[in-house]
């Protein structure tokens, strides 16, 4: 260089005149300052020999890239690598710059597909050109040729290390939603989201990152297919070999929930140990539905161990066990036979539930609710929200209830029936009922007896609704009284006979209501031996007849002539206890007179006249 001038140097070549090169060419230094001083030396190239002020036009731009060019070419030939950076992306792969522009496809930046490219451009790397050509400008590049022989001279000496159970550090190559592929060097290793820890992994990207370096244990490889599957959870000891020294049952243990289920939640104890608190042992009065009503993900909590099953790796917890459960200290407040006032918070078919305590409930079943009246549903009687009072009943902490009972705040009046009416006593009440069966009096509020069908007329009845209905007032005579069942047997039939002194004598005698059969026929005059010896003769002679006919037994009560209407009396109790129990009076009546039943049966005569009838009537 013979001289810098502001906008171009003056350079000699040993021609008949000088000639000048751009300053620009030169590009400029750290302080704005072109790189160059008089007396340096140059490569340049010779575009003209004159210009138009007889000047040489020389290039230096040009002579550097023509260089850069040989230089390439000698790399090529020789297959040598050349060194470049990533300068911008293009269509399919990436432009390199080395010493002049190149082409680095996207399948040649690395071994594996990468996503990004763009996190490439500014990175310096080593290329192999894979192809060259200096007439079209044409210069392809390949970064995947180098890895795959570094991987190589990598891969023989990993094999060397591989066996199982030998822990080998890693880079993370790739992350999917089953685990982590890990480069040994120069082969990778499978880690599943099952090997990554003895705790609960969700998702491996929650413990690792593309490009993390981690140590891990081979689990096995398979020499044939190079499949290698790797541990890291392996390289620490199983927390779960001494849980049961540490979480004995009955101590408090605190942890993190780190799941919800329908059934309850998992709680982690320590890395690799989850114990379950199942929805019922939550709270000790609180109906839980679901157990994110209680906890939510995250939430620390304590909790009692309540068992463990170190060979299944499970361990059950219990919420509510850390404070003291209510139904005991309830059990102490509140004794048998105490008597407490509360809200209705329920109504069911069954009965009432009353709030005793925040979460505690009692019930008053609907055979508690009263002594006397019949209740299809209590809410004929309450509604929700009505305060009540009612008595202690039983109290079972274990199962956690407790029964109320209203009608115990009063006595019970079945206690002074049977002194108030004795059998025989007579009474006045009203028809409040009439079924095929009998008829329900009411003789007093909520106090109910059964006139049975057999005891509404002297006369045969076989209709009820014939002889009395619903609202009509009528005179009875007690039959006989059960406190236990609740039941009172009435008669029509009886106070008509009252005034009959013979059925006067033998209900004075009867002493519960109740005399035999014989002593109700000989009441009437008949004797039963007369009676069983006509039925034997009359058995005899009647004996070679094709349909024989016996002599007609003593009719049985309707009770046991319709067992439909005993049936429906066994649905109630009142109408049970005089379907089933019927006093002497009753059956006497029912029965057919010794007379009645003499003029049924068929005297010997007859029944031989009509055996000859019949023998007759064989021979026409």
């Amino acid at each position: 260089m013979i001289q810098v001038l502001p906008d171009h140097v003056v350079v000699d070549i040993g021609y008949k005149s000088e000639g000048t090169i751009p300053l620009d060419e030169f590009g400029r230094g750290e302080d704005g300052k072109p790189p160059v001083k008089a007396g340096d030396k140059v490569d340049v190239l010779l575009e003209r020999c004159e210009d138009e002020e007889g000047m040489i036009v020389l290039s230096k731009e040009k002579a550097d890239k023509l260089k850069v060019w040989d230089e390439i070419s000698k790399a090529c030939e020789k297959n040598e690598l050349v060194e470049g950076m990533i300068v911008a992306r293009v269509k399919g792969g990436l432009s390199v710059d080395i010493g002049v522009k190149a082409f680095l496809p996207g399948s040649q930046v690395d071994l594996r597909p990468v996503r990004n490219l763009d996190r490439l451009i500014g990175q310096k790397f080593e290329f192999k050109i894979i192809k060259f050509n200096k007439r079209r400008g044409n210069i392809v590049l390949s970064r995947r040729v180098l890895l795959e022989k570094e991987r190589e001279a990598l891969k023989s000496e990993t094999l060397k290390k591989l066996k199982p159970g030998a822990v080998l550090p890693g880079i993370v190559k790739n992350i999917t939603e089953y685990g982590a592929f890990v480069d040994l060097g120069g082969i990778d290793g499978l880690l599943h989201i099952t090997d990554m820890s003895w705790g609960r992994v969700n998702h491996p990207n929650e413990l690792f990152s593309v490009g993390d370096e981690i140590n891990v244990m081979v689990l096995k490889f398979d020499s044939e297919t190079e499949r290698v599957s790797l541990g890291l959870k392996q390289i620490n000891e199983d927390p779960w070999t001494h849980a049961d020294e540490k979480y004995q049952v009955g101590i408090k243990v605190s942890g993190k929930v780190v799941s919800l289920t329908d059934y309850g939640a998992f709680v982690e104890l320590e890395e690799g140990i989850e114990g379950l608190i199942h929805i019922s042992e939550m709270s000790w009065t609180k109906r839980v539905k679901h157990p994110s009503k209680m906890v939510a993900v995250g939430d620390e909590v304590e909790a009692i161990v309540l068992d463990i099953d170190s060979s299944n790796k499970r361990i059950s917890l219990g919420m509510k066990q850390v404070e003291p459960n209510p139904w005991t200290l309830i059990e102490e407040k509140y004794p048998v036979g105490s008597v407490i006032q509360g809200r209705i918070r329920n109504i069911t078919d069954f009965g009432v539930f009353i709030g005793i305590e925040e979460g505690i409930d009692g019930l008053v079943h609907i055979s508690d609710i009263s002594w006397t009246q019949r209740i299809k549903h209590p809410s004929q009687l309450f509604k929700k929200g009505d305060e009540v009072e009612s008595i202690v009943l039983h109290i079972d902490p274990e199962n956690e209830r407790f029964s109320l009972g209203i009608k115990q705040l009063s006595e019970d009046p079945w206690n002074r029936i049977p002194d108030k009416y004795p059998p025989g006593t007579k009474v006045k009440g009203s028809v409040i009922k009439v079924t095929e069966f009998g008829a329900f009096v009411e003789i007093e509020k909520g106090i109910e007896g059964l006139i049975h069908i057999s005891e509404l007329s002297q006369d045969r009845v076989e209709d009820p609704h014939q002889v009395v209905k619903e609202g009509d007032a009528i005179e009875v005579m007690v039959l006989d009284v059960d406190p236990e069942e609740r039941r009172i047997a009435l008669s029509v039939k009886s106070l008509q006979l009252s005034k009959d002194d013979d059925y006067q004598q033998y209900l004075e005698r009867q002493g519960d209501g109740r005399v035999s059969l014989g002593e109700a026929l000989a009441s009437k005059g008949i004797d039963m031996q007369d009676l069983a010896e006509e039925k034997d003769e009359s058995a005899e002679q009647t004996a070679a007849a094709d349909a024989p006919s016996e002599a007609a037994p003593v009719e049985s009560s309707p009770a046991e002539e319709e067992p439909a209407e005993e049936a429906a009396a066994e649905e109630e109790p009142a109408e049970e206890a005089a379907a089933e129990e019927k006093p002497v009076e009753e059956t006497a009546a029912e029965e057919k007179p010794a007379e009645e039943a003499a003029a049924e049966e068929k005297p010997a005569e007859e029944t031989a006249a009509d055996e000859t009838v019949t023998e007759e009537n064989d021979d026409n």
